[in-house]
């Protein structure tokens, strides 16, 4: 049987760091997480190059207190968890990790993104990936959910 390997990302910048230079460490549990949604970004969609695939979104309970309360505290994490995908027997099923994405909030870290950062692993990668480009670019996506505190996932009891 083969081991699945969770992951779940600490943001914790090194000492004499600034916040907003912080480094992600990665450890195991985020799928243990209340799982948001899924959703399924087909070909012809207009992010399919990117992002097409299954989605996962996973929140910690500061995150679910915020998508409640609509005010989230330092700490809040949610994880994209992306998955490739294929068609058999009129089914879609999971098949290998694309990436992992990581938003955490942190009030004062990360002034210029409304309080979050962002962070991109390459599939089962320890090492991230992300430079500041694409947090400019996650950032520049998720400007569309400023009503919702740039999160676009919603509280669904």
């Amino acid at each position: 049987m083969k081991r699945a390997c969770f992951l779940i990302m600490l943001f914790a910048p090194p000492a004499g760091m600034a916040a907003g230079d912080a480094t992600v460490d990665l450890l195991s549990g985020y799928r243990l997480w209340p799982h948001m949604k899924t959703m399924i970004i087909q070909p012809g969609h207009p992010l399919e190059g990117p992002f097409g695939g299954i989605h996962h979104i996973y929140a910690n309970a500061k995150a679910m207190a915020g998508l409640s309360s609509g005010s989230y505290a330092d700490g809040a994490m949610f994880v994209f968890d992306l998955l490739d995908y294929q068609t058999q027997d009129n089914t879609i099923v999971e098949t290998h990790r694309k990436r992992l994405d990581v938003m955490r909030y942190e009030r004062d870290g990360f002034s210029t993104t409304g309080g979050w950062d962002f962070a991109s692993f390459l599939p089962d990668s320890q090492e991230t990936r992300v430079t500041q480009d694409v947090k400019k670019a996650c950032f520049a996506c998720h400007v569309a959910a400023k009503a919702s505190e740039f999160v676009f996932s919603e509280f669904r009891p």
